[in-house]
């Protein structure tokens, strides 16, 4: 059997009994370690409090060597453990489309993540749309596919969820090219990098799927006891400093509800401002009257 078990957001007491009992059962562990980290355990604390040696799955093999993931796995059990929940990326999904293909059996538990532990700043699930991904820039490369998902998304009033990059044994362009098995130090976007890159594609593309007035929430890291929430305006955002990752953002949608409005007020020193921009946003944001089309007099 392969196990995928999701170990949610921080702590290593966040994974579920019947995760932790199908966890102490397997003979091999992997911990995949490159879409997100567990804010409050090492792996040493991981491996104490499962009785057995963890694995390390960093991309290269989870999606280059997954036969090694799943050698064995139908005769003994396997765990992949990821952070958050286990279809958190679509990595996940297509390990468990190769287990199928070798008739591997598969059992899938969940945990919370970051999808549905970000209604704790006080937004509602219900009014989110598209996820999007905000990447490290470079001088030559500033991906922006992204912006036109936010886009659809404040045309139709709703909030996008901001997942922000990290960067964990990745090399540079210069040691891949000359074959060095060489890593960089681990990096973990912030929430001013990660709005000073909107506001500059905004202002490379000027269709405006927001400005710098549109208001926005800072989360940093979600559920540990250090959990931080902090609403302004994407501008204000680009100067603020969130401390410790892991950080993502929210750009608030068009349909913000008073009830989330009221929520929201107590992650902001200036509560007229915030609810000024908030209003402002809504306004211009607002769809324009439905005409109703011209019948033919012929």
């Amino acid at each position: 059997m392969l196990y995928l078990v999701g170990l949610g957001l921080s702590y290593k007491s966040d994974i579920t009994v019947r995760g932790l009992e199908a966890v102490r059962n397997c003979s091999r562990i992997y911990l995949e370690h490159y879409t997100s980290i567990l804010m409050a355990a090492s792996l040493e604390e991981l491996e104490e409090y499962y009785g057995k040696p963890v694995i390390l799955a960093d991309r290269e093999l989870v999606e280059s060597g997954s036969e090694e993931i799943l050698h064995d796995a139908r005769t003994q059990d396997v765990a992949f453990l990821v952070v958050g929940d286990v279809f958190g990326a679509t990595t996940h999904t297509d390990l468990v489309l190769r287990a199928k293909r070798e008739s591997i059996p598969v059992e899938v538990i969940h945990n919370a993540s970051v999808m549905n532990a970000v209604g704790s700043c006080g937004l509602q699930l219900y009014n989110f749309g598209q996820t999007v991904s905000m990447v490290f820039f470079t001088e030559s490369w500033k991906p922006d596919s992204w912006y036109d998902k936010i886009w659809e998304n404040r045309k139709i009033g709703l909030h996008t969820l901001v997942l922000l990059d990290i960067k964990v044994k990745e090399q540079s362009i210069e040691n891949m090219a000359r074959g060095r098995l060489i890593y960089e130090p681990p990096r973990y976007m912030s929430i001013s990098q990660c709005c000073e890159q909107l506001l500059e594609i905004e202002d490379a593309r000027g269709t405006i799927a927001y400005t710098p007035n549109t208001p926005a929430v800072a989360i940093s890291r979600l559920g540990s006891s250090t959990q931080t929430f902090k609403a302004g305006t994407i501008e204000e955002l680009s100067r603020y400093d969130a401390g410790e990752p892991l950080h993502s953002l929210i750009i608030l949608g068009r349909q913000c509800h008073e009830l989330e409005l009221e929520y929201l007020l107590e992650f902001t020193d200036d509560k007229e401002g915030f609810k000024k921009a908030v209003i402002e946003d809504q306004e211009f944001f607002k769809p324009a009257p439905w005409v109703p089309p011209v019948e033919d007099e012929d």
